[in-house]
C-alpha cells in the first residue's frame, strides 16, 4: 500500500501539472472571431492526395469545389495509384468546372512515404500560388471555411493555419476511442502552445493545413520530410523551426467522413504510425507505456485498492490507506475533468470520463502492437503499401 501510495502521489503531481501548466491542452473552446479581410485575396490551390478514395469522394469533394472564395481557388486531386476508379469518380463529381484537375502521381521514389510523395506531386502541379491547402480526400468543408482559413493567415500573419478535423463518432467503438485520440493528440501537442510564438511545440492536423508556398520552399519543401509517416506533425515542425508562425485549432467546420466502424479499423489507424512517432526506439516505447500506466492506471488502482483496504484492513494501516485512496481519487478526478470538455465537444456524456483509464490502456496496447508490426516488416501498412 505504501508503494502504491507513492505512485499515486507521483500521478497526482503529473495531473496537476497537466491540468494547470501544460498549455491548457484540455480546452476545446470556441475559436476567436475571424480577422479582417485582406485588401486582396491571395491565390489558393488545394492539394488532395487520394488513394482508393472513390467511395468517400462524393461526400467530400463537392464541399471543397463549392467553396465561395473571393480569390482564385483551384483544386488539384492527386491520384496515388488507385485501383477503384478514384480519378474517374473525381472527374465525374467536378463536371465541367475549370478550377479542378486530376494529376496521376508518378512512381514513388525510394525513401518517400506514399502520402508525402503524392502531396509533392500536387505541389509541382499547383504552379506558384501564395497558399497551398493540403487536405485529405475524406475531409468535408463547411461553406466559407477556406475564406476563414485565409483570413486568419493574412490578418495574423501566419505561415501555417491548420484545423483538427472532427472525426466520426457514429459507432460504439468510435464513441469509445475517437475523443480520446484527439485528447491524447492535444496532450502531446497543446494547440495553444503550437500557436504561441517562441515555443518549441509544433504540429498540424493533416486533414486541413493551409501553408504559404514560398515559406514551405524556403524551409526545404516536402523533400525535407519525405519519409514522414506522420506528415502533419512533421510539416508543423518544419515550418516552425524555419521561423514560421503556426496556428492549430479544433473546429467543427472541417469534418472527416471516413468511418471506423470496427475496433480493428481504429486499431490499425493508431498502430500504423505510433512506433514511428517514437522514432522506432525501444527505450521510448518502454517509457511511453510506463508513463501511461503511471498516469492512467495507477489512480484508479490506488483508489479501488485503498477502498478495499479500508474495508478489510487493520486500524494501524488506516492512515496510509486513507492517504492512498484520497490521492488516487483526486488524480482520477482531475484526469476525468480534463477529458470532459472533449467528450462534450463530441456531444457525448461526461459520465464516460471516468472510463478514460481503460481507453488509455487500449492505446498502450496499440502502441506496443505498432512496435510488433514494425519488427515483423508490416510497419506503416496502409492500403497495400508499407512504410519506406
Amino acid at each position: 500500500m505504501v508503494v502504491l501510495g507513492v505512485l499515486a502521489l507521483a500521478a497526482l503531481v503529473g495531473w496537476l501539472y497537466l491540468a494547470l501548466g501544460h498549455g491548457g491542452f484540455w480546452k476545446t473552446g470556441p475559436l476567436p472571431p475571424p480577422g479582417t479581410d485582406p485588401p486582396e485575396w491571395p491565390d489558393v490551390v488545394a492539394v488532395v492526395p487520394a488513394r482508393d478514395e472513390a467511395a468517400v469522394l462524393p461526400e467530400t469533394l463537392p464541399t471543397l469545389l463549392e467553396q465561395h472564395y473571393q480569390g482564385d481557388f483551384t483544386v488539384v486531386l492527386v491520384d496515388d495509384g488507385s485501383s477503384d476508379g478514384t480519378a474517374e469518380t473525381a472527374e465525374r463529381l467536378a463536371g465541367d468546372r475549370t478550377n479542378f484537375r486530376v494529376v496521376r502521381a508518378k512512381d514513388r521514389p525510394e525513401g518517400w512515404a506514399g502520402k508525402v510523395w503524392a502531396m509533392s506531386e500536387g505541389v509541382r502541379a499547383a504552379g506558384e500560388p501564395e497558399f497551398l491547402l493540403f487536405t485529405d480526400a475524406d475531409i468535408a468543408y463547411a461553406p466559407g471555411t477556406v475564406t476563414k482559413l485565409v483570413r486568419t493567415a493574412m490578418s495574423e500573419e501566419r505561415t501555417l493555419v491548420s484545423r483538427m478535423a472532427t472525426l466520426s463518432t457514429r459507432t460504439g467503438w468510435e464513441r469509445a476511442l475517437v475523443p480520446a485520440f484527439v485528447y491524447f493528440f492535444a496532450q502531446l501537442y497543446p494547440f495553444r502552445r503550437v500557436t504561441r510564438d517562441g515555443t518549441r511545440t509544433a504540429a498540424a492536423a493533416g486533414g486541413c493545413m493551409l501553408v504559404r508556398r514560398a515559406a514551405l520552399a524556403r524551409a526545404g519543401g516536402l523533400a525535407a520530410i519525405k519519409n514522414a509517416l506522420i506528415d502533419d506533425v512533421a510539416l508543423g515542425r518544419l515550418i516552425k523551426r524555419a521561423g514560421g508562425r503556426c496556428r492549430l485549432d479544433l473546429g467543427r467546420d472541417v469534418v472527416s467522413r471516413r468511418p471506423y466502424p470496427r475496433l480493428s479499423d481504429l486499431w490499425t489507424m493508431v498502430a500504423r504510425s505510433a512506433y514511428h512517432q517514437l522514432r522506432y526506439s525501444p527505450v521510448l516505447l518502454a517509457g511511453t507505456v510506463l508513463t501511461l500506466l503511471l498516469m492512467y492506471a495507477v489512480p484508479p488502482a490506488a483508489t479501488l485498492a485503498g477502498l478495499i483496504g479500508l474495508a478489510l484492513g487493520t486500524p494501524t494501516a488506516a492512515l496510509a490507506t486513507t492517504l492512498t485512496t484520497a490521492t488516487g481519487l483526486l488524480a482520477w478526478t482531475i484526469m476525468a475533468a480534463t477529458y470532459t470538455p472533449m467528450l462534450r465537444f463530441y456531444g457525448l456524456s461526461p459520465l464516460r470520463a471516468p472510463a478514460l483509464p481503460l481507453v488509455a490502456l487500449m492505446y498502450a496496447a496499440m502502441t506496443i502492437d505498432s512496435a510488433r508490426r514494425h519488427r515483423t516488416g508490416k510497419g506503416g501498412a496502409w492500403k497495400g503499401r508499407t512504410a519506406p
